[in-house]
Order: C-alpha cells, then structure tokens, then sequence
C-alpha cells in the first residue's frame, strides 16, 4: 500500500493532483486507513497512471469519470467506451488543426518581424504605431468610430 506522497512519485503526478482525482471519484480502488487516510494499492496506481493518460490527452473530468464509471460497470461497456475514445479523438483533432492554425499564423508573424528587423517594411506589430500605418491595412483597423468608443 501506498500513501498520497508514494502514489505521487509512483505516478508524476503531484499530491494535489492524487486527492484531487481520488476526490472525483476516479480512483475507484483507493481505500482509506484506520486514520481516514488514503491508501492505493497497485489498482489504485494504475488507475492514476490510466487517469493522467487521458487528461494529458485533454479529456475534461467529467468524460475521465464517465470512462471510469463505464470501466467499472465491465465489458459490456465496451461499445460506449469506444464512442467515448472516438468522440475525444475527433475533438483532440479539431484542437490539432486549431493549433495548426495558430502556428501558420505565428510563421507569418516571424517572417513579418523578421523583413522589420531587415528594414524591409515599417513595424506593423506594434499597436502604439498602427494609426500612423493604417492607410496601409484599412481592412484590418475598426472604423473610427468604433475605435474611439
């Protein structure tokens, strides 16, 4: 048996994370002393272990401890814990090409600094110079209007 301190370094875990998740009522197996402290046996570690896979994959709690739940309940859940891995994948891939997004954005970031840093253009980056440059980007700025209120 195992204390929140053992189950944390067993894991990588920290001890916040351990009570946090036994809390949540994802570490089905965890068990409590004479003293009313947490004791985890080697289930209880893969439990963790099987806990922090899936929220390092972005699962929020609420789909981890539905997963549990239906883990608990035994094969015949199986079905639904594939639409559950599916239905998190497809979410982990739409984040993936958000982030994507977010890369080829920064790409065209860099290479605009990178053409300031040559004198190449003037510093289109800084918003402190934007009204002396807005004549150049009118698409992109608010009308006045809008921009004084």
């Amino acid at each position: 048996m195992h204390t929140v301190k053992e189950a944390a370094l067993l894991t990588g875990l920290t001890e916040h994370a351990v009570r946090f998740y036994t809390d949540k009522g994802l570490v089905p197996s965890v068990q409590r002393n004479s003293n009313n402290i947490r004791m985890f046996d080697e289930q209880s570690i893969n439990w963790l272990h099987g806990v922090k896979c899936l929220k390092q994959s972005g699962m929020p709690i609420e789909v981890i401890k539905k997963y549990v739940d239906l883990c608990i309940e035994g094969e015949s859940t199986i079905p639904q814990r594939y639409a559950l891995m599916m239905e998190h994948q497809q979410a982990a891939l739409m984040k993936l090409e958000e982030a994507k997004r977010h890369v080829a954005h920064l790409e065209q970031k860099n290479a605009l600094y990178q053409a300031i840093l040559e004198r190449r253009t003037p510093d289109m980056m800084n918003p402190g110079n934007w009204d002396q440059i807005q004549h150049m980007h009118g698409d992109v700025f608010y009308s006045p209007s809008v921009r004084k209120a």
